[in-house]
């Protein structure tokens, strides 16, 4: 019997239907899950029951948490994801509601976290008014690195209209202290999100659009390791970067 799970169902006041229905599962699932003791669910449903319980992955399958601990270089790898689209969106959403010092999304035009991340905006506006600092990378819209990459991608949704969804949505919020934002083409073909010590990296390929990118989910856990050494790649895209907005002398 796995009591650790069954303690937060009854602290949350969450059956076995309802917790199912939240991680896209089968009742009779959630139901091992609680009397199979040693049955631990893949990482995207833990990381779902663990946002639909408030509760961490760490008190409710610790051996899974121990088994994923790493002591070779690729220690600050999570996990690995063959698609950016089959990387959790509860993942997402618990990276940037735990983030305190530190958003950062550079990605070429950011369009899918407007559709995948419900009230993102309103997100935002609440993590940068509590200290937060939020940053944006995105590709210029009328360069001709867009319209080449738009050649490529050979898709209906053009580049240069998912950036400018992205600097629409950026434009309704810009107006809060905390929040920045930058065209930069140093980045066409590599996404990086932080969140204070995590990251989600996404080396885009050759004729594919971003959710077929392979993806990496990276904690810090060294100086200079591939956290890092991402993170420098941010900061001197930022320094480079134009900014989006008149008056923006953020260094």
């Amino acid at each position: 019997m796995n009591d650790a799970l069954r303690r937060a169902m009854l602290q949350a006041r969450m059956t076995d239907r309802k917790l199912a229905e939240r991680c896209g599962v089968d009742v009779k699932t959630v139901g091992r899950w609680i009397t199979e003791g040693g049955r631990v669910p893949r990482a995207r449903h833990r990381w779902a029951v663990c946002e639909a319980l408030g509760e961490e992955e760490a008190v409710l399958w610790p051996a899974a948490v121990k088994k994923a601990v790493k002591t070779g270089p690729d220690r600050e790898v999570v996990s690995v994801y063959p698609y950016r689209s089959g990387c959790p969106a509860s993942l997402w959403r618990a990276l940037i509601a735990k983030a305190e010092r530190e958003l950062a999304f550079a990605g070429y035009t950011n369009y899918f976290l407007w559709l995948e991340q419900a009230r993102f905006g309103a997100a935002l506006q609440r993590k940068a008014a509590s200290g937060c600092r939020i940053r944006f990378l995105v590709g210029d819209p009328d360069s001709e690195l867009t319209r080449s990459r738009e050649r490529e991608e050979g898709v209906a949704l053009s580049l240069s209209t998912r950036i400018r969804v992205t600097l629409a949505e950026l434009e309704k919020i810009r107006h809060q202290p905390g929040i920045d934002a930058r065209y930069s083409g140093g980045h066409a073909y590599l996404s990086v999100f932080r969140f204070d010590d995590d990251m989600i990296v996404t080396p885009l390929l050759t004729h594919r659009v971003g959710h077929d990118a392979p993806t990496l989910h990276l904690r810090r856990q060294q100086k200079d390791g591939m956290f890092d050494r991402f993170a420098s790649h941010v900061e001197e895209l930022w320094k480079r970067g134009v900014p989006v907005w008149e008056g923006d002398s953020d260094g």
